[in-house]
């Protein structure tokens, strides 16, 4: 059974950091996918980052250089973080990590596995 359990949101002023973490287990895939997802209210969803397997990554264009995806490993379990610098008010959402099988099929299908979503909230 796949969990995926999210922390890290929050309120920050424009400006400002934070740190979302994913903890992810029992998601067995070899060359998976997994990222972040993001949902504004009245907006659809929109992927944010992603990082394979082998640490390739992959940014929307409204966060890169601002945001930065990373992975650790240990026993069974992947920890999924996005470090979130110079926050914006558009960047205010429910924040949700994914996973899929493969790039191939995050790309064509989307993710097959979802957290619950935290919330980010940036004022400015």
């Amino acid at each position: 059974q796949v969990q995926m359990e999210e922390s890290g949101g929050g309120s920050v002023q424009a400006g400002g950091s934070l740190r979302l973490i994913c903890v992810v287990s029992g998601y067995t895939y070899s060359r998976y996918s997994m990222g972040w997802y993001r949902q504004s209210p009245g907006k659809e969803r929109e992927e944010v980052a992603v990082i394979d397997h082998d640490g390739s990554t992959a940014y929307t264009d409204s966060v890169k250089g601002r945001f930065t995806i990373s992975q650790a490993q240990d026993r069974g379990k992947n920890t999924l973080s996005l470090q979130m610098n110079a926050l914006k008010p558009e960047d205010t959402a429910v924040y949700y990590c994914a996973a899929a099988a493969s790039r191939w099929l995050w790309n064509v299908r989307g993710p097959n596995a979802w957290g619950q979503g935290t919330q980010v909230n940036v004022s400015s």
